[in-house]
């Protein structure tokens, strides 16, 4: 049974343990998945991928691409401050 994420694709996170390459980093997120219990991030934890020639790509080479990091690992950024208007009161004149 897939639990539910707290993060959903085009949320801004930021990595809050892990690897010292990425922890305190913050990108967005680019896909979840629940199932597995991770998120790719865009521009954290690349990958590189050694990939033999091929019809589609004919030089072959060296891929780089974003991996998986554990929803747990992850949390919401603060979104930028939207200004919270504080509720009017009613001001008492003491005559």
């Amino acid at each position: 049974m897939p639990s539910k994420a707290h993060v959903k694709k085009g949320d801004n996170v930021t990595v809050i343990s892990g690897h010292e390459s990425i922890k305190g980093k913050s990108g967005k997120v680019l896909a979840v998945s629940p199932k597995k219990g991770t998120v790719i991030v865009e521009g954290l934890r690349m990958i590189k991928k050694h990939k033999r020639a091929s019809q589609n790509n004919p030089q072959g080479g060296i891929i780089e691409s974003e991996g998986p990091i554990n929803l747990s690992k992850v949390r919401l950024s603060e979104a930028p401050a939207k200004e919270k208007k504080a509720p009017a009161r009613a001001k008492k004149n003491k005559s």
